[in-house]
């Protein structure tokens, strides 16, 4: 299959999806949870029905709490946002919740707002990491072969595919946080760790064997021997692939709605780079020897 071939409608694709997500992100940023922006988080269950959402407000208004994001999170369970509130206050919320209801507390967080701001900072801090430690060591395991693409190349082109597997998630989270309320935790910075690793790890299975194939030599160029090692590797990352996205998939669906977000950037994140070792990373290798090509 000549998938080096039809590298430009691999490119425009990408294109238009990665720019659609920086889009929606300039535009409508990420909606961030309580563990970012500071405030308390308190979810109850209701061993009856559950009162009506504007029931709920009103009930909390003579507290003077402010805004109160109110979320159903199950049939009979609810979701408070709010801002930091001290243990006295946490429990003339339970109280105001209860009046003569029978409930459970599932859960409470309070983060103030400095331990948000530091662990916004931190994650990004870790993402940055993550990619400059990935371009060190690709440079490192490509040392040998240095034609015809210096083995730097191959780093900097992994950090690009990279890019495009973490802001098709970005993207499709800023448009969720718009339009459905959807905030981001740690959690889903986690996630997106988790789909750097495993990206890079798919697109360094295509570049080792590409390192392979030029170390045999032969009479094929360059771009031939890029997609004979696409080739040969397409079936093992495919396979791979949708192995973990059936776990993921049963996870997302029956998990419950705490991990539901992790597993859907997962979810797409896995996708996203699994398209891309296959149709960007191992392209763009080629696309940057050809340019430099012209240019000598």
């Amino acid at each position: 299959m000549n998938i080096i071939g039809y590298r430009k409608i691999y490119y425009t694709v990408s294109g238009i999806l990665v720019l659609i997500s920086w889009v929606f992100l300039i535009v409508w940023g990420l909606k961030l949870g309580i563990e970012f922006t500071g405030g308390s988080l308190i979810e109850v269950g209701y061993k009856d029905a559950r009162p009506a959402i504007e029931e709920i407000k009103q009930k909390l208004e003579p507290l003077n709490l402010g805004s109160v994001n109110v979320t159903p999170t199950d049939q009979n369970a609810v979701m408070l946002r709010l801002k930091d509130v001290d243990e006295s206050t946490h429990q003339q919320i339970l109280g105001a919740l209860k009046d003569g209801k029978e409930l459970d507390e599932k859960r409470f967080e309070s983060v103030g707002p400095t331990i948000g701001r530091e662990l916004k900072t931190r994650s990004v801090q870790a993402i940055i990491i993550v990619l400059f430690a990935i371009v060190i060591y690709l440079a490192w395991a490509f040392r040998k072969v240095s034609k015809p693409v210096a083995s730097w190349k191959y780093g900097v082109v992994a950090v690009l595919a990279l890019i495009h597997d973490v802001s098709i998630p970005l993207g499709v989270f800023s448009f969720l946080g718009k339009f459905y309320g959807v905030e981001i935790d740690t959690l889903f910075v986690t996630a997106i760790l988790t789909v750097l690793g495993f990206s890079v790890h798919d697109t360094i299975v295509v570049f080792d064997r590409i390192r392979e194939n030029l170390k045999k030599g032969g009479a094929e160029y360059f771009n031939d021997i890029v997609n004979k090692s696409v080739n040969e590797t397409l079936t093992r990352s495919i396979n791979t692939s949708l192995t973990v996205l059936f776990v993921l998939l049963a996870i997302y669906f029956f998990g419950g709605a705490t991990i539901a977000n992790f597993s859907l950037t997962l979810i797409i994140g896995i996708i996203a780079g699994t398209y891309s070792s296959i149709f960007i990373a191992s392209p763009l290798v080629v696309s940057w020897e050809l340019w430099a090509r012209k240019g000598r």
